[in-house]
């Protein structure tokens, strides 16, 4: 059969409809509505899930060389993330300069597919005592000294049973190691620039689960010390 050139108009027209209808829109180069699972999208700051401590690390190691200074890295106190063209972490860092401390706000922009890491900010926000009731795990209050329950998540509280573990561990001869299983119950007591912590731990070795009464004394330089260790039958 001989096709004119009108029926070869019309028979191109419908084969590129029929193709068009077995297709997906991405694979002709159409926009779809939805947004794609890889496009970045702009959004408010979050909780970071992150590894906040090498970022963290990062951000005072460059300013350091920047700025030709020496601060040290203690403790990240917030942390978040934005998600951008890649991700914004927004942090907040406790550091030490010259054996004081400050709070520290830093942004560091990431995009891991491209392996690029860039710190867009870190400036300097307020000075921090030498000893605040957040660094010591408790509150000191006037004419009522002695020893209070304090929360057994608080940071500080946290070290200074792990220290207490870790001391456990060296002075045993155990094959295994001990893990913090639980902090059951704490107690602290300001004296002046220090702490002391009274605590009870429950600490895993191997498949047994055993329980201690520990006394932890902290410095006004933030070091620990194990001064007391009972094992709680």
């Amino acid at each position: 059969m001989t096709m004119t050139p009108l029926s070869l108009f019309f028979f191109f027209i419908l084969g590129a409809h029929s193709l068009s209808s077995s297709l997906p829109h991405s694979d002709l180069g159409f926009c779809s509505d939805q947004p794609s699972d890889n496009m970045a999208t702009l959004g408010a700051p979050r909780d970071s899930n992150a590894d906040v401590h090498s970022l963290a690390k990062f951000a005072v190691d460059h300013h350091n060389n920047k700025e030709n200074m020496l601060l040290e890295l203690v403790r990240v106190v917030k942390a978040q993330e934005q998600v951008v063209a890649g991700t914004i972490h927004h942090l907040t860092l406790e550091v030490t300069d010259a054996g004081k401390k400050k709070l520290y706000e830093a942004k560091i922009w990431v995009k891991p597919w491209e392996g690029f890491m860039q710190l867009q900010e870190f400036k300097h926000v307020e000075d921090v005592p030498s000893f605040t009731s957040s660094d010591l795990g408790a509150k000191k209050e006037e004419d009522v000294p002695g020893w209070k329950s304090v929360p057994v998540h608080d940071p500080v509280v946290q070290d200074a049973a792990h220290h207490a573990v870790k001391t456990i561990q060296e002075r045993s001869n155990s094959l295994f190691p001990y893990e913090l299983s639980e902090i059951v119950h704490a107690n602290a007591e300001v004296v002046e620039s220090s702490a002391k912590f009274d605590m009870l731990l429950k600490v895993k070795r191997g498949g047994k689960e055993e329980k201690f009464k520990v006394e932890v004394h902290r410095n006004n330089e933030g070091g620990f010390q194990l001064n007391k260790m009972d094992a709680d039958h």
